[in-house]
């Protein structure tokens, strides 16, 4: 089978479920933001040692291909006839809280936050960085898209703590690899 379709030449796509729409539509942009992000946490695994924040990050890009699947699929063609998902997998508050509990356990080793963290440290804490901005934006993609069509808000939380859990992850293998935080201090312009 070829990789290559041709029926995207003239600047259109199909959703699943079949429906043809211009490849810069908001879904469009909302699913390839969040394809971005996966390939970008990708990377940022190359960067990283630690055999349980690699496991995390896996999990994490499983979630954001179930997360983009449903995202490429209308609401209206959630439901198939019948009355089941047409999707497998759906993000819930399971993912979620797996976050959240993830982001407690890292926190416990860290120094508390007094100033803003100025994007940085090695090369792990800094690609973890990349991934958090580029995890808002696709954030901010979903919320745009909701404005239009439908969202489950599912999907926009999960985004919104995937975010700060990207944040604290940063801080945690800048912490693993002893790694000092540069921060934002108004008082200090050095």
């Amino acid at each position: 089978m070829k990789i290559y379709t041709k029926t995207g030449d003239k600047g259109e796509t199909a959703l699943y479920g079949g429906t043809r729409v211009s490849k810069a539509c908001a879904r469009v942009e909302s699913y390839g933001t969040i394809d971005e992000l996966n390939s970008f946490i990708g990377f940022a695994k190359t960067e990283i040692a630690d055999e349980k924040v690699l496991n995390q990050l896996k999990k994490i890009q499983f979630d954001l291909f179930t997360l983009g699947s449903e995202s490429a699929t209308p609401t209206d063609k959630l439901t198939l006839a019948t009355g089941k998902s047409r999707l497998t997998l759906m993000i819930s508050d399971v993912e979620i809280e797996e976050l959240e509990n993830w982001m407690d356990e890292f926190e416990k080793e860290l120094q508390p936050l007094q100033y803003f963290i100025l994007p940085g440290g090695g090369k792990g804490a800094t690609s973890l960085h990349i991934c958090r901005t580029v995890c808002r934006r696709a954030e901010r993609g979903l919320v745009f898209l909701n404005e239009s069509e439908e969202v489950r808000p599912e999907l926009i939380k999960y985004l919104n703590r995937l975010s700060d859990y990207l944040f604290v992850l940063a801080r945690y293998v800048s912490h693993l690899n002893n790694e000092a935080e540069e921060f934002w201090n108004p008082n200090d312009r050095k």
